[in-house]
């Protein structure tokens, strides 16, 4: 059984602040049911059964009703915390939750920090900390792939792969530091050949995890689509079309958007973040100049770029430069060319290559779009609903340096260098892994994780 440390009891309302049938109340700590019992008239909670619920009262120190509850009881270790946990479901009005919540505080239970119980939960061993954390990306997915993602990582599957590379480089740092231990006696435990392999092996697995870390990125926070082009080119139009609403001002005034517009929008479970931008031409207006500079920068923070041309119009020579230009310096960032107001289309051919021809106010090939720019977005990038992503930065530097170090023991391994060098490599390489599940960490750096989670979390 887990040896699990309580510590004083803490406080907080676990659902959203606002109007309700129920809101949720949670206190975790030592002697959590006791003190709640202080307050509570119906049964003796401290004789009560774990996971049982209790109807009864909430009564302040005067005595008086504060709402009628149903009480949840959790023993420790057998709760979210590991430790003595209570859960208070009271009426879901601001007022009744605040008091309800300000009774228990009066017992001498303190609020609840950001994260407090998660961090609580894995201090006592009751997860990962890679584990903690795909709590709050559970709690803040915007789309059903991101919550597939973090379903994962709750359920231990990175953890696994972590468990398996540590073990590996244990069985390989075993290997050389046995051999240092009897180097006088010029004895040779290590198997050159064997231990190349298993580190060639545990650098494979790793990049191959790594390379999973683009597409884990766009599932949790998004793809970043900018959609440019002329004035009027239907920008704003489409943005309003993907997400349903009116988000976008549309006028046939050139010029009209002069900032960058925000919209999210979620196609097949993936979130696409759309920024709708400033027409680009030259202005001697100074506001609308700003719209397209930012026009520019968001294009160069893009992991999706939409060019509108209005086909409508004829093409320029300036703008046929223009989409030249923009392609060139997308680089490895997915391009789509598209053709606006294709019910409106000018007659004759067009010597430019357009991926899709779209009309919006139509409502033409508005679902081939849609399926385009998924395809588009996730193109190279292998994903389906049983794969493993890397989605936290923190994660991906720690593989990154892991893999650094297994690769700097693999060429002292190959030069013939003394094994003592390669157990500095091996052990760094230990290092790196355990700060990903926690076996190894920080104050700091537990701070800054939990910082991230909704309090009552």
């Amino acid at each position: 059984m887990t040896d699990i440390t309580q510590k004083k009891p803490i406080a907080a309302i676990a659902t959203p602040v606002g109007e309700g049938g129920i809101a949720v109340i949670r206190v975790s700590g030592l002697e959590a049911i006791a003190t709640v019992n202080e307050a509570f008239k119906g049964k003796d909670l401290t004789k009560q059964d774990s996971h049982t619920v209790h109807f009864g009262k909430i009564m302040n120190k005067q005595n008086l009703p504060v709402d009628e509850v149903l009480v949840t009881l959790f023993h420790s270790p057998k709760s979210y915390t590991g430790e003595e946990t209570v859960e208070i479901s009271c009426h879901g009005g601001v007022l009744v939750t605040q008091s309800v919540l300000e009774t228990i505080l009066a017992l001498g239970v303190r609020s609840a920090e950001p994260g407090e119980f998660t961090q609580r939960a894995f201090l006592n061993g009751k997860l990962d900390l890679d584990q903690a954390e795909a709590v709050a990306d559970l709690i803040h997915a915007k789309s059903s792939k991101a919550v597939d993602a973090a379903h994962q990582q709750l359920e231990g599957r990175l953890g696994e792969h972590i468990k398996k590379f540590r073990q590996q480089i244990i069985d390989a740092t075993a290997m050389v530091e046995l051999e240092l231990d009897f180097i006088e006696e010029d004895v040779e435990f290590a198997n050159k050949e064997q231990l190349q392999k298993l580190l060639e092996d545990l650098d494979t697995e790793i990049a191959e995890l790594l390379e999973t870390y683009e597409t884990g990125r766009l599932v949790k926070d998004g793809v970043k689509t900018v959609l440019i082009g002329r004035p009027n080119a239907g920008k704003s139009t489409l943005l309003n079309t993907l997400v349903g609403s009116d988000r976008a001002i549309v006028t046939e005034i050139a010029g009209t958007t002069r900032d960058t517009i925000d919209a999210d929008w979620s196609y097949d479970g993936l979130l696409f973040k759309l920024i709708d931008t400033a027409g680009l031409r030259e202005t001697q207006d100074v506001v609308e100049a700003e719209g397209v500079k930012r026009s520019q920068k968001a294009f160069e923070q893009a992991d999706l770029v939409i060019y509108l041309k209005d086909l409508s119009q004829s093409f320029t020579d300036q703008e046929r430069k223009e989409i030249a230009d923009f392609q060139s310096r997308a680089k490895e960032t997915p391009f789509i060319l598209i053709g606006t107001k294709a019910d409106i289309e000018l007659e004759g051919g067009w010597r430019t290559e357009f991926d899709l021809k779209i009309s919006a106010l139509e409502g033409e090939k508005i679902k081939d779009l849609k399926k385009l720019l998924k395809d588009r977005a996730l193109e190279n990038k292998h994903y389906d609903a049983s794969s493993l992503l890397v989605t936290s930065t923190r994660h991906r530097d720690a593989l990154q340096k892991t893999k650094e170090h297994v690769d700097s023991a693999l060429r002292a391994l190959s030069q013939g260098m003394t094994g003592d060098f390669l157990s500095i490599d091996l052990r760094a390489a230990l290092k790196e892994l355990g700060t990903i599940t926690g076996e190894i960490t920080n104050e700091d750096v537990l701070d800054s994780i939990f910082s991230r989670f909704c309090i009552g979390k």
